[in-house]
């Protein structure tokens, strides 16, 4: 079982970072409910929502209402994804649920933050990052800011920040006996994992131009090359002794490359290393280079990565209710991670969660019958 089994939540579904974050939680042991709603229908088989109960409850109903802080007088934690305000005018913020558990921690996942001039706005990830300075960041030399998925925004910066703060909120309660509001804004989470980039900034060593860093494709040694079948293949060689390999084995003359990090010369050397990758394919590359010190991997696409020898051997990826997907990271010694189950129908778990919580039949019935439950 997981390092957070015996740890209770309760998520009021939404979309993209609050589920990726439940779902980090259910994969670690957690015992996650999820709130769905009355006339939800499953578009698909959600990965993110796998390892949860799910109950589906109308919360504009007051017994609806009622239910889900009957829910939080056992649970470490609540958490939801609305607008600033939504859940207050339901009679499910912070004051309310606390009301009923004073050690209850109230997790807020949204993209500007609860509070500020655009706290209100509606957005998404790539608006988010943007005003962080991660967007600026990433794209070609002399072309417009890419962004990279949803991943910065939604999920590094979004769920896995919600799921930290609630973890750091949940142990500091068990101590102090009292809960608290955590407000996870993604705009915060993208400007935190771009800390690094502001400390190259102050040294004078990172530029802002696209495209012309360590780290952005501006070098020849750190970047990703086509190869002779139309794939891709990455390098990484930062390390002087590891650039010295990727000369090796790429077949390039270690006197012309030597001045490695004279920036003036990286865009005269990325077109020759380029016309090297291109000479073979990738695989034959992988056969040259793949498990050395070069810094080397093939770039694969998500129907591959399951099929890769590593990937494979570490169980990095797992089948589950028919869906290839990642299995739970990181991993533990003792208190490893399993997955219990797919994701569950929305209400699947009505019945069962109402019994727990002392509900007869007849009275679960009668939510039912009321529309109140689902």
């Amino acid at each position: 079982m997981g390092p957070l089994t015996g740890t209770k939540l309760i998520e009021l579904a939404g979309i993209g970072p609050g589920p990726f974050c439940g779902m980090m939680l259910a994969d670690m042991g957690a015992e996650v409910i999820r709130i769905n709603r009355t006339n939800e229908t499953p578009r698909f088989a959600d990965v993110l929502a796998r390892g949860r109960k799910s109950i589906a409850v109308d919360l504009k109903e007051p017994r609806g209402k009622a239910l889900i802080l009957e829910l939080c007088k056992s649970a470490d934690a609540i958490f939801e994804g609305f607008r600033p305000g939504v859940t207050e005018r339901l009679g499910l913020g912070p004051d309310d649920c606390m009301a009923v558990n004073p050690s209850l921690v109230y997790g807020r996942m949204t993209g500007w933050g609860q509070d500020g001039p655009m706290a209100h706005a509606a957005g998404h990830d790539i608006n988010y990052i943007s005003l962080a300075g991660a967007l600026h960041a990433i794209g070609p030399k002399g072309g417009k800011p890419v962004p990279p998925l949803n991943l910065v925004g939604d999920f590094g910066g979004g769920g896995l920040l919600l799921a930290f703060g609630l973890v750091c909120a949940i142990l500091e309660a068990q101590k102090s006996g009292k809960g608290q509001v955590v407000d996870a804004a993604m705009v915060d989470g993208a400007a935190i994992l771009m800390a690094m980039f502001f400390s190259l900034m102050g040294a004078g060593s990172f530029r802002e131009q696209r495209g012309s860093n360590l780290l952005d494709s501006g070098a020849h040694f750190y970047d990703t090359y086509e190869t002779s079948d139309g794939k891709f293949i990455s390098v990484g060689s930062i390390e002087p002794q590891f650039y010295a390999l990727l000369l090796e084995k790429a077949g390039l003359d270690i006197d012309e490359f030597s001045p490695q990090m004279d920036q003036s010369r990286w865009p005269e050397y990325k077109d020759k290393v380029s016309d090297v990758f291109k000479s073979r394919t990738r695989d034959e590359w992988c056969d040259l280079m793949e498990g050395s010190d070069v810094c080397f991997a093939p770039v694969l696409s998500l129907s591959e990565v399951h099929e890769h020898p590593h990937n494979k051997s570490r169980n990095t990826f797992v089948e589950l209710a028919g869906l290839m997907q990642p299995a739970p990271a990181p991993r533990f010694s003792r208190t490893s991670a399993e997955l219990s189950h797919g994701p569950r129908e929305p209400g699947e778990d009505t019945r069962a969660v109402l019994a727990e919580l002392g509900y007869s039949s007849d009275e679960t019935d009668s939510l039912f019958k009321a529309g109140v439950i689902a």
